[in-house]
């Protein structure tokens, strides 16, 4: 039962993570107090089996994923968009308070820069073409191979330079709202 108990604590904390929520979100939905939960995932209070309902219920499972988790495809089937111009592919799944990555395909006809800020961080990787970065005050044309990380509260714009480019961009919650859902 021991392994059981572990394996049924770690999925509890893995699906909270998930979905971005915290341990007070959780044990409110649940009708229990946060440091009954926090005891519950670290294993300091003994996991019954009348835990399990209202905590599938806060986390919106069946009690069934609590045991055993659902094996799922591991294909992202996310939809393309085309956001100002450009083709964003996600190449991972959407999930609260989580980083995505995504696949840019940047048309050889944008090129009026526009730079804006929001909230955020970016990490930027290109893959094939040239990438002009305006960040700022710095106008950069970066190379098929160069990476750029910058705070998205910097005003920033990108655009392809002599033709399309391709780049793997990574970002939080925030620059997803801006770049995938615009």
């Amino acid at each position: 039962m021991a392994k059981t108990d572990e394996l049924v604590r770690a999925r509890l904390r893995a699906l909270r993570l998930e979905r971005g929520l915290s341990q007070e979100d959780v044990a409110e939905r649940a009708g229990m107090a946060a440091s009954t939960l926090s005891r519950l995932e670290s294993g300091a209070r003994r996991l019954a089996l009348d835990h399990l309902t209202p905590l599938a219920g806060a986390l919106g499972v069946e009690v069934g994923e609590l045991l055993a988790p659902a094996t799922r495809d591991p294909r992202v089937k996310e939809r393309s968009r085309i956001v100002e111009g450009i083709v964003m592919r996600p190449l991972s799944r959407h999930t609260p308070g989580g980083l995505i990555v995504a696949h840019m395909d940047f048309p050889a006809e944008r090129t009026i820069p526009n730079p804006r800020s929001h909230e955020g961080h970016e990490w930027l990787y290109v893959l094939a073409g040239r990438l002009r970065l305006v960040l700022g005050d710095e106008d950069l044309i970066l190379e098929a191979g160069e990476a750029a990380e910058f705070s998205t509260w910097t005003p920033h714009w990108m655009g392809a330079v002599d033709g399309p480019a391709q780049a793997l961009a990574i970002f939080g919650p925030q620059g997803e709202k801006v770049h995938m859902r615009t």
